[in-house]
């Protein structure tokens, strides 16, 4: 069985979706549509923007989505089973029918705006721990009192990315070391994404996606706060809402998918970081990009 996966936020680059809107009709009308939807060019700053200008959430989020979305529609897949990693889980939605183009285009704007409102309401940051058991991770962040830290991503056996206040990101970190982590790196981020910071953002998000209209898809998405497939619109929209203070479950969907019949997994995004993932993950799993 065929598994699609979407990357998220962190798979940017300069230059993203340029050839994709030159060589295709159909990738040139989408992308003109989203400036229009957007209000403003996005493909200016794909094509021709600095990394700098790349790496704004409010840009960055769309992007993604944009370049991933895009290049599905144009390649006719035919998914058993979708996942996305983050952000990725929208770009997923509109792979399997669930959202249309336009709507979950304007979800990702609005969540990107909320997500850099609440980073701007209490400073917060995330961390990269690396060679250390999840379950010593959660330990360690538990063990901090005074602070939030949280697990935020578990993206593969052996990486998972944690979530906090600033002095607790960086209390954890030396701990984190102490209890055996090969390395433990503070990530260049505006927010502690995928944490209880994200809560504003949660509300404002809850109110955008409930007056959307989510169709039932035509294969199953598995979702990062559960790891588990559903086709049930109710409970998409449930997921969706949570998981911006949930973790991602990155490693346990993939672990899941498998399980449940997926031999290829095929990245439709920019960048290879998935396939790298899935790789560590199971190492039997065949991965390519679209």
């Amino acid at each position: 069985m065929k598994a699609y996966v979407f990357p998220g936020q962190g798979s940017q680059f300069p230059g993203m979706g340029k050839e994709l809107y030159n060589g295709s009709a159909k990738a040139k009308e989408l992308f003109e549509e989203a400036n229009q939807i957007l209000g403003f060019e996005i493909t200016k700053v794909m094509f021709e923007g600095t990394e700098e200008e790349l790496k704004q959430t409010k840009v960055t989020q769309p992007a993604i989505f944009l370049h991933s979305v895009v290049l599905a529609l144009t390649s006719d897949i035919k998914p058993d089973m979708v996942a996305g990693h983050s952000l990725g889980e929208f770009s997923a939605l509109v792979a399997n029918g669930t959202l249309s183009f336009q709507d979950a285009l304007l979800l990702v704007s609005k969540r990107a705006a909320a997500m850099q409102k609440a980073c701007e309401l209490q400073a917060s940051t995330m961390a990269a721990i690396l060679g250390l058991d999840d379950r010593k991770v959660e330990e360690v962040c538990a063990s901090i009192q005074d602070d939030i830290v949280v697990a935020a991503n578990y993206n593969c056996p052996g990486q998972l990315v944690i979530s906090g206040s600033v002095s607790g990101i960086e209390l954890a970190c030396v701990k984190m070391k102490e209890a055996g982590a090969k390395r433990a790196l503070p990530l260049s981020v505006s927010g502690a994404f995928h944490s209880p910071f994200m809560e504003p953002a949660r509300l404002e998000l809850a109110a955008a996606i409930e007056a959307t209209k989510f169709n039932v898809p035509h294969c199953p998405v598995y979702q990062n706060v559960n790891a588990l497939p559903s086709k049930e619109v109710s409970v998409i929209k449930k997921n969706l809402i949570d998981q911006l203070t949930a973790p991602v479950r990155w490693t346990q969907t993939v672990q899941n998918m498998v399980q449940d019949g997926a031999t290829n997994f095929v990245e439709c995004g920019p960048g290879k970081v998935l396939q790298g993932l899935v790789k560590k993950i199971n190492a039997t799993a065949e991965v390519a990009g679209v």
